[in-house]
Order: structure tokens, then C-alpha cells, then sequence
């Protein structure tokens, strides 16, 4: 059922690719810059404090999606021995541990003005932090392991640490903590205004553009050092 992937026929498409993301990245992040800190409007409560939400907000959603797309990779690929599977998951993490990072550094500078502190050992905020380190952890096993320990042991860390996931979302609903409570629904109304969703929604589409390029020159650079060792398939 899954047949073996030729390096060659995927370096062919892959490394062609990030020049068009590259093109796409920039005109997408210019709309939701323009959007965000020109033409969406201030905060009634926070005033232009709030407008770090168009970084900090995009970079959760983000580095929350790849750590579920590399656990699902990961799983599927270690039940079915997809070596290539593992080459996808390696290739995501640095741009989810990127963003992880850049979600607590504007959480702690969009905290500051709004309650008063730099950081506070709030569940959400801690979640996240934890989930910083499962990507640490993550990273550090593909650098220290051969590849087939390196399967086992990352496939064990991404899927402890999706059950971080649940927890980062539902934290503010299960604790009190200093989070408000989501402004986001899908299922029902959700509070922010339209005015401020669109940016928002912009702003997510370019830091996924952003985390795709991330991701081919990473893949594009494991996919070389395959050609390099001169093997044929994954």
C-alpha cells in the first residue's frame, strides 16, 4: 500500500517550491500587517496593547498545529515503517518550536500592560511552556539518536506530548487563570469583532506560509543528505 519515496522526484518538486511560498509570504504578511496595525481598531479595554494579539495569537494556533501534525505523522509513520513520514515530522518541528517560543515571548510582553506582570505560572501559560519543552526534547533526540532509535523515541515524546494539546486548550475553561476564555468559537458565536477576526485570520495565513518555507528548506536539506549518502529511496 505505500510504496517508498525516490529523494530525486521529490527534490525535483520541493526544491522549486520555496520560491513561490517565499512570494506568497510576503504579500499575505503585508495585507495582515497593513490590517492589523493601520486599519483594524483599538482595543475599547486594551487600546493598541491588544494589537500583539495579531502575532501572539497566530503563533499558538501554529506551533499547537504542528505538534499534532508531527505526533500524527510520527504515529502513522512508525505503525507502517514510512520512513519519509519521520523525514516530514523532523522538517516541522524547528518552525512549531520557533513559534512556541514567539507565542510565549508576545504572551509575556502583551501580559505585562494588561496584568501587570511579566509572567505568572497561569495553566495556560504554563501548558505552553511545557509544550516548548516536549518540542526541546523533540529536537535534541533526532540530534543525539541514529535513525531507527531516533523513530522510536521521538514517535514516544510527540505522543506524550500531545496530550499537552488538550490541556493548552481547554485551561482556561477547567482553571481560573488569568487567560479570558476563548474569543474563537466554531460551534457557536464567537466575541471578537469581525473588524479584528480578518486580520487575525490573515495574520495566521502568513505565519503558515512562513512555517511552510521553514519546513521545505529543512526537508529540502534532509532529502540532500540522503542523495549524499547515495541512496535511492527514504
Amino acid at each position: 500500500m505505500f510504496k517508498y519515496f525516490e529523494p530525486n522526484k521529490i527534490f525535483s518538486i520541493t526544491s522549486k517550491a520555496p520560491k513561490y511560498v517565499l512570494l506568497l509570504f510576503i504579500i499575505v504578511i503585508s495585507i495582515g500587517l497593513t490590517e492589523a496595525l493601520i486599519l483594524s481598531p483599538e482595543d475599547y479595554k486594551q487600546s493598541h496593547s491588544a494589537r500583539i494579539m495579531y502575532v501572539h495569537v497566530p503563533a499558538a494556533w501554529i506551533c499547537l498545529g504542528i505538534f499534532s501534525m508531527i505526533t500524527f505523522l510520527s504515529t502513522i509513520g512508525y505503525i507502517f515503517k514510512i520512513r519519509n513520514l519521520f523525514l516530514i515530522s523532523k522538517s516541522l518541528a524547528p518552525s512549531g518550536f520557533v513559534f512556541n517560543i514567539i507565542a510565549l515571548v508576545t504572551g509575556s510582553i502583551w501580559g505585562k500592560p494588561t496584568w501587570g506582570t511579566w509572567w505568572a505560572w497561569d495553566a495556560r501559560i504554563t501548558s505552553m511552556l511545557i509544550l516548548a519543552l516536549f518540542y526541546l526534547l523533540y529536537l535534541i533526540a533526532w540530534r543525539i539518536y541514529d535513525n531507527d532509535k531516533a523513530f522510536k523515541i521521538t514517535s514516544i515524546i510527540s505522543i506524550l506530548g500531545i496530550i499537552n494539546v488538550p490541556i493548552i486548550k481547554y485551561s482556561v475553561d477547567w482553571w481560573n487563570t488569568l487567560h479570558q476564555p476563548a474569543s474563537i468559537n466554531i460551534l457557536s458565536k464567537s466575541s471578537i469583532h469581525i473588524s479584528m477576526m480578518y486580520p487575525l485570520f490573515i495574520m495566521t495565513a502568513a505565519f503558515a506560509l512562513f512555517s511552510l518555507l521553514i519546513f521545505l528548506m529543512k526537508y529540502n536539506t534532509e532529502l540532500i543528505k540522503i542523495k549524499n549518502k547515495g541512496l535511492d529511496r527514504l
